[in-house]
């Protein structure tokens, strides 16, 4: 089957051209190998343990809202936070079809404000791994003491050190679904510590296709950055912003952090304002 593909600034029409303006609109197709819900039992629990049942909860850096949604169903009262107009779009159409009563707030989590404190602010998928700037961490640390309950958890997840290095590095990932399709070109630079990748995606335009008779699709290409953090750093960064450090866990599991973990969790207290 042959595709045509055109450049976003190319299509000229009177269609919707937001619908397709970034990685948002595929973001869920091409997670759905993510088990949110086996994610969600985990992120529960850890909450659970340390004594959070129930009450007001941020989802900082919600993206779609998927992990907002799974909170809300547990019965706690959530906000979610997010830069991008388009994720929070779709996020909000999933609280339309769920008639869970969430607060969505397009705002910079190095930046963001909230109208009063929370019992625990919540953070995955490597939304931390975006703060890519000397002092960033620091400075999301610092909010997140100043929003948090007294005694407030903050439990957020990282991208380690090794997972960049050795299971992403510099190489290139294709991934093609009926409707959509990618290529993710990754390159970690180690002595910065950061990961860069450029995503091309290739999104099929029902009404071009539809008008033409052909598969049409359009190219649309981001570029996103990550920062490796080591645990230390993140202790640190914790110290100076006045929060208190409680624990951190290998992914997923009740096991320390080691050497060749890919993924971390960090728990963090309210230390005082």
């Amino acid at each position: 089957m042959i595709r045509w593909y055109l450049p976003v600034t190319a299509i000229k029409g009177d269609y919707n051209l937001e619908a397709y303006t970034s990685f948002a609109v595929v973001y869920d197709t091409f997670m759905d190998n993510v088990p949110y819900e086996e994610w969600g039992e985990y992120l529960h629990g850890l909450l659970l343990e340390y004594g959070v049942e129930d009450g007001l909860v941020l989802d900082l850096g919600c993206g779609t809202g998927t992990m907002t949604e799974i909170l809300a169903s547990k019965g706690y009262d959530m906000t979610g936070v997010d830069f991008s107009e388009e994720m929070l779009d779709i996020a909000m159409q999933k609280r339309t079809k769920s008639g869970h009563d969430i607060l969505y707030l397009m705002q910079d989590m190095r930046e963001f404000e909230l109208y009063g404190t929370v019992r625990a602010i919540v953070s995955v998928c490597d939304s931390m791994n975006y703060l890519t700037e000397d002092g960033d961490l620091e400075q999301v640390f610092r909010l997140a003491n100043n929003y948090l309950d007294p005694g407030g958890l903050f439990i957020f997840d990282m991208n380690t050190e090794y997972k960049y290095r050795e299971m992403l590095g510099d190489q290139t990932i294709a991934e093609e679904r009926e409707n959509c399709s990618f290529i993710w070109d990754n390159y970690y630079y180690e002595e910065e510590k950061i990961n860069e990748y450029q995503l091309s995606l290739f999104v099929e335009d029902p009404v071009l296709s539809e008008k033409t008779g052909q598969d049409i699709c359009r190219k649309f290409q981001e570029m996103h950055y990550q920062r490796a953090y080591s645990l230390a750093e993140v202790k640190a960064a914790l110290e100076v912003a006045g929060m208190e450090f409680i624990a951190a866990y290998d992914a997923f599991t009740r096991n320390p952090v080691h050497q060749e973990s890919e993924r971390m969790y960090i728990i963090a207290r309210e230390q005082g304002k």
